[in-house]
């Protein structure tokens, strides 16, 4: 699936454990911030558990229990961050067309904890739209940002 092949595409820019197992455990609530977590999330969340070499022990581990939230420093980690919670909404709308608003809003939300800028999340809620698969290119993404950090 073209979701999965994407992930690779996310550079990797954690520096440490305790940063990825954070971030981990964030994308994990926000796949279960209204249900239960569906084969296809798991899988993807796998993926990118796998992408920061993070155990499928742990993993699992995380699922019951989360971690506490670290607030990453670098603007860079962020934006990867939310360009994950990006394709992860788009993998739970593609099975639940009923709970998009929800969905959108979910993200916004985690956008906004982040410290990511309002209007950049609203940019690229609104270009999603014009995408294939409402999947916004990593490149244009950052632009987005960079235009709003500047």
């Amino acid at each position: 699936m073209y979701l999965y092949s994407i992930i690779k595409l996310i550079p990797l820019v954690m520096v440490n454990r305790v940063e990825k197992l954070s971030l981990l455990s964030e994308m994990i609530a926000f796949a279960k911030y209204d249900k239960d977590i569906k084969n296809i999330e798991y899988n993807f969340l796998l993926g990118v558990a796998k992408q920061l070499d993070i155990s499928r022990e742990d993993f699992d581990y995380l699922i019951e229990h989360p971690v506490t939230y670290t607030h990453l420093k670098s603007h860079s980690e962020r934006i990867v961050q939310f360009h994950r919670l990006v394709l992860l909404m788009n993998i739970e709308q593609e099975y639940d067309e009923e709970n998009k608003s929800s969905g959108v809003i979910k993200l916004y939300n985690f956008g906004l904890r982040m410290g990511l800028s309002h209007e950049s999340i609203t940019k690229v809620l609104y270009l999603m739209e014009s995408f294939p698969n409402k999947i916004v290119p990593p490149d244009v993404l950052i632009d987005i940002f960079k235009t709003q950090y500047n």
